[in-house]
This record gives structure tokens, C-alpha cells and sequence, in this order.
């Protein structure tokens, strides 16, 4: 673990110990927590028990980005339910459970002592929000009302919001390498700790008041764990496991959606084909796993250079395309040139010290709607007509197609 996570790791850990020994120091649990903290580690434990297969599939994604974590439905019932050094044993036992029963062999075990950590302060804060603006009394019966409303909403908030920031924090430093918005991870997921958020009030309110109702929510809570799967799954099927570009598929199912609108709607639609030169000395050099590397440098450097709503797709080996929506092909031929300057000026570093891979580089064949196709097909043989001229005019070269195809049949890919 390098220093500065390992400095990060240990005072968010530190910092939850010392709330909750100064929380039971100052405010101790009375007998009554105890009753509700075994039947919140009985439902979280059977909800784990449950859905152990689901979180053993989920796993495999979530290296380098934020994990959305379902047992806090049981946690932010327990913000209302419990006092906090209860509250801690819950996360605690709940966190212990997981990586026995989940995560063991995969994840080192300080992770979870981490997780459980950012969960307490989480948790403490979202407590000492429904203190502050609920002063008559935070006890679940009396959050009601606007006031009560207002109380919890920020306690929510505050909960998801402690725990998101460290924990986002410890990804960015523990890879330095990987894009900033990858630690930040999936709104899906946020909307998912959301809902968690949700649930657990919900779980609080039948455990309060009619607890016969609550094996109803629990299979409620195993439909949306279920749910969580749904974006893996969309993420996987258009998704360049190498790269984490969209696939080819992906890419000419959008391309030929956004090809027939800005042909109903006449406006105008570019296309870059990018082919990494002398790719086969790379791997030829320097082996496969460099040249792996070299791939997601350039993927990297290609999102970094177009704008947020141009799709970036990976369609062969070391070939890439870009769909450019309401750009016309002069503007596609900047794009494409501001491209070919990024990756020239790439230093791709190596492992253990050895010299960084330069003098990488790329041509370009440039085409637009409809002047070089109306077709999807037509668009890609232009333009791969143009990417041939870049590279016959000794690589490392902006070509623009000039032509339009005859007309030839589309054909699905």
C-alpha cells in the first residue's frame, strides 16, 4: 500500500474510533439498543445470506470505483434506531460478515476495516444532522412532519455523501493511474445507496411499529438487490473489456442511430477511423502486456480529446472510431488533428522503471453526412478510404474522404 494511502486508511479509521469511544464515553447505550441491534444483525445477516450470489457476481466490477452497498438499508435503519456505539457493532459484524461470506480471497481485509470505518463517520454525522434540525427528539416516533421530513433527507444525505467522499478519495489514491471519473462510479449506484437509504427508513418504520410487515420488505430488498445487476450487465454487453470504450457493436448501433437523425433532421454528422501505426513492433518489442498497455493510453487520450458527446469506440485491434453528432467534416478534420498532436506527444510509462514507449502514432480518415454517405456502410468505406490514404502517405496523417460510394447494401454487425 503506497504511503499516502496508507497514511489516508489509517486516520479515517482512527477518526471512527475515536467517535464512537467518545460517543459511549459520553452517552451510553441503553438496554433497549441492545434488543434492536440483534434484530437488525439477524436481518442484515439473512439479507447477506440470501443475496451472497448476486454480490459474488457483483464483485468482479467494481475494482476502481465505488461499491454500492445494499446492507446499508440495515445500517441507516440503525442511524434511526440506535445510538452509535451500537450502531458501530452492527457495521462492524455487518462488514465481517460480507468479507467472510463475499469477499474473502479477493479483497485484502483492510478494505473492509476501511468501508466499515467511512460507513461509522457516515453514520454519526447523519445523527448528528437529525440532533441539530429535530431538536425535540430524534427518536423515530417523533421525526414527523416537515420537520421530521427535512431531518431525515439531510440525514440521508449526509450518510451517503461522508461515505462516498472517502471512499472515493481512497480510490483516487490507491489508482492514480485510472481517470478521475471512474472512482466517482455509476449514478446507477448512487441512485441504488439512494434507495438503500430509503428502504431502511421504511425497515425502521415496521420495525417500530408493526414488525410482523417486516419479512414483507425483505423480499422487496432481494428484488432491488437483484436490480443492482442490470447495469454490470448493460456496462458488459457494450462495453471493450481492454479499453472500457464501447464495443463495435455498440458503436454501429448508435452510429446508425445518430446517422438516420441527423439525416431527418439535416444536420450534420462526422466520422473519425483511427488506426495505431507500427501497433505489431510495439507487441513485437515489448511484449503483449505493453502493448495492452499502449492500447488503453491511447483509448484514454482519444476520450480526453473529443467532447462529452462524442462516442469513442474500439472497432479492431488497434483500430478506433469516433462519432462526431452536429460536426461537420472541416471541424472533424480539427478534431481529428488535435487527436493525431495528443498522441504523438504520448509517453506510455512501463513497469519496474524501464523507458516510457514514445513516438507513438496514429492516421486518421476523416468522413460527413451526407456529402460522403447516407448510409452507414457508405460513411465507414469512404472514410476507410481516407484512413488508407493517411497511411500511404507515410502514416501519421489527417486524410478527408472525398467521395460518396456507390450505394451498396447494409449489412448488420
Amino acid at each position: 500500500m503506497p504511503g499516502g494511502l496508507r497514511a489516508y486508511v489509517v486516520a479515517v479509521v482512527a477518526a471512527a474510533v475515536l467517535v464512537v469511544a467518545a460517543t459511549a464515553w459520553t452517552t451510553p447505550a441503553p438496554a433497549w439498543s441492545w434488543g434492536w441491534l440483534g434484530v437488525l444483525a439477524a436481518a442484515s445477516a439473512l439479507h447477506l445470506e440470501a443475496s451472497q450470489g448476486i454480490e459474488r457476481t457483483r464483485v468482479v466490477a467494481v475494482e476502481g470505483r465505488p461499491y454500492a452497498h445494499l446492507q446499508s438499508i440495515w445500517f441507516f435503519a440503525g442511524v434511526l434506531l440506535l445510538p452509535l456505539p451500537a450502531l458501530a457493532l452492527l457495521i462492524g459484524s455487518g462488514f465481517a460478515h460480507e468479507w467472510f461470506r463475499v469477499f474473502r480471497g479477493k479483497v485484502p481485509p483492510h478494505r473492509k476495516v476501511f468501508s466499515a470505518a467511512t460507513v461509522v463517520l457516515g453514520s454519526w454525522t447523519a445523527q448528528l444532522a437529525i440532533t441539530a434540525l429535530h431538536p425535540g427528539g430524534s427518536g423515530l416516533a417523533r421525526l414527523d412532519g416537515p420537520g421530521g421530513a427535512a431531518a431525515l433527507l439531510t440525514a440521508g444525505l449526509l450518510y451517503w455523501l461522508v461515505n462516498y467522499a472517502l471512499v472515493v478519495g481512497a480510490i483516487i489514491l490507491s489508482h492514480p493511474e485510472q481517470p478521475a471519473r471512474k472512482a466517482l462510479g455509476s449514478p446507477s449506484d448512487q441512485l441504488a445507496i439512494a434507495a438503500a437509504c430509503g428502504m431502511g427508513w421504511l425497515m425502521a418504520l415496521a420495525m417500530h411499529h408493526q414488525p410482523w410487515a417486516a419479512p414483507i420488505g425483505l423480499v422487496t430488498i432481494l428484488a432491488l438487490h437483484l436490480g443492482l445487476l442490470y447495469p454490470q450487465y448493460r456496462r458488459a454487453a457494450q462495453t471493450d473489456p481492454l479499453t472500457e470504450l464501447v464495443n463495435t457493436r455498440w458503436w454501429h448501433d448508435r452510429a446508425r442511430d445518430h446517422l438516420r437523425r441527423a439525416l431527418a433532421e439535416h444536420t450534420p454528422l462526422a466520422v473519425l477511423l483511427i488506426d495505431l501505426d507500427h501497433f505489431k513492433e510495439v507487441n513485437d518489442t515489448h511484449g503483449h502486456l505493453v502493448g495492452d498497455t499502449v492500447l488503453r493510453a491511447v483509448a484514454d487520450t482519444l476520450r480526453r480529446t473529443v467532447r462529452g458527446t462524442d462516442l469513442v469506440g474500439r472497432v479492431g485491434g488497434e483500430e478506433f472510431a469516433v462519432l462526431l453528432p452536429d460536426t461537420t467534416l472541416t471541424a472533424a478534420a480539427a478534431t481529428a488533428e488535435r487527436v493525431r498532436t495528443a498522441v504523438a506527444a504520448l509517453a506510455v510509462p512501463l513497469d519496474q522503471g524501464a523507458e516510457a514507449v514514445t513516438g507513438l502514432t496514429v492516421s486518421i480518415g476523416a468522413g460527413a453526412a451526407p456529402d460522403n454517405g447516407t448510409t452507414l456502410d457508405q460513411l465507414r468505406q469512404t472514410t476507410d478510404l481516407a484512413l488508407y490514404e493517411a497511411k500511404e502517405a507515410g502514416r501519421n496523417a489527417v486524410r478527408l474522404a472525398s467521395a460518396v460510394v456507390e450505394p451498396i447494401v447494409e449489412t448488420p454487425r
